[in-house]
């Protein structure tokens, strides 16, 4: 005997073939993003959440966490500004201001240790 539950099948075609001595159907796969953003826009078009649910085999709980997180995520790209070309500027700038603030901790250190706590002592210019 074949099993002919399809992957998306409903609790209610599942439990046709709950009994029956042939092979369990086959578990959930993980759902790809595309089919992720195409359930959700189903639901923002208005379909039911429990006849999508049941439709792709996942929970209603899940459904409308994908649909939170695709929401809140355009949500934040709105919130930002574009990135231009200054972006790529500030960054390398702001490396290079960390990269000399710490050369000058060390130096001082260094010339600190080699003082001994105590400063150099002034001289006069060579004539």
């Amino acid at each position: 005997m074949t099993d002919t539950t399809a992957r998306g099948a409903g609790p209610a075609k599942r439990a046709q073939h709950a009994g029956e001595d042939g092979p369990a159907p086959d578990r959930r796969r993980r759902m790809s993003a595309r089919r992720k953003q195409s359930a959700v826009l189903r639901l923002l078009r208005g379909e039911d959440l429990e006849l999508v649910s049941r439709e792709l085999a996942v929970t209603a709980a899940e459904l409308s966490a994908w649909r939170d997180a695709f929401l809140a995520a355009g949500e934040a790209s709105l919130k930002t500004r574009p990135a231009d070309g200054r972006d790529h500027d500030i960054g390398r700038l702001k490396a290079k201001v960390g990269d000399l603030t710490m050369a000058n901790e060390l130096l001082e250190v260094k010339i600190e240790q080699l003082e001994g706590g105590r400063p150099l002592a002034w001289r006069r210019p060579r004539r």
